[in-house]
């Protein structure tokens, strides 16, 4: 008799189990998780999943990335609520305040420029960090570095002018990733070190053409770049041109699957 209830403690206990574990299963499901491309870290891999434009979520050790979150909140339909949100700039296609106060949540971050800082209800500002370009920070066990985005054609100052906005270098498990924001190919960028990862802009007039983002990356060389906010530019004709200069991976993703 001791031997069967014995028997039916354990068959409990692993039912007990299981149950609890499809719960979590569930959970998971319904909190929904960050897909896309994965880049292995040091400390576990690196998701990336595109959604528009200028627009992506990385999930990194427990923690969700949104980069430039516009779009309202249906666009991140099924994804983890961000940890920390990432703003290159004040444009309407890289911030927007509704979709801001649709996914930020009470504990999230929020790291922009100045400029978009003081465009911020009280609300958001109260959940930002400013950072200007060359400043450096570490939040979330990632390491944060502001670099300069800006235009260099005469007649595209106007768009993004130097010492405004940023792009960034953030250093996750150990992998430096590069988010150019809207620029052309500045020195800064061109003299940039030891980038794994790299997402570059492309259309005019507001940037840069794929020849000269091409001619750009070729220059600093990652070893991963995937052309992003390229509305109307041959990003064919762009891989061809790294591919054929360098030994950099392209990485062509759909950033616009509503076209």
């Amino acid at each position: 008799m001791t031997m069967f209830k014995n028997r039916l403690a354990a068959c409990f206990a692993v039912a007990a189990i299981f149950v609890l574990s499809l719960l979590t299963l569930g959970q998971a499901t319904a909190a929904g998780m960050v897909g896309g491309d994965v880049i292995a870290t040091s400390k576990g891999d690196l998701h990336i999943q595109p959604l528009n434009h200028a627009t992506f979520v990385m999930g990194w050790n427990g923690e969700t990335i949104y980069m430039d979150p516009v779009g309202g909140a249906d666009v991140f339909k099924g994804l983890p609520a961000p940890d920390l949100i990432f703003i290159t700039h004040q444009h309407g296609d890289h911030f927007d305040v509704p979709t801001l106060s649709a996914v930020a949540g009470a504990s999230t971050k929020i790291i922009a420029p100045k400029s978009v800082y003081d465009m911020m209800p009280a609300d958001l500002q109260a959940k930002t960090m400013t950072m200007a370009n060359g400043d450096q920070k570490e939040i979330m066990n990632i390491g944060v570095e502001a670099v300069p985005a800006y235009n260099l054609t005469p007649d595209r100052l106007k768009f993004h002018p130097k010492g405004r906005d940023n792009g960034y270098v953030l250093t996750i498990g150990g992998k430096r990733i590069y988010i150019s924001g809207d620029t052309e190919g500045t020195p800064e960028m061109r003299a940039l070190k030891n980038i794994d990862v790299a997402f570059v802009c492309m259309n005019l007039p507001y940037t840069m053409d794929v020849q000269h983002a091409a001619d750009a990356v070729v220059a600093f060389k990652p070893k991963i770049v995937y052309p992003y906010h390229y509305r109307g530019s041959d990003v064919d004709e762009f891989a061809k041109l790294v591919v054929s200069k360098s030994k950099v991976e392209v990485r062509l993703r759909n950033w616009y699957p509503k076209s």
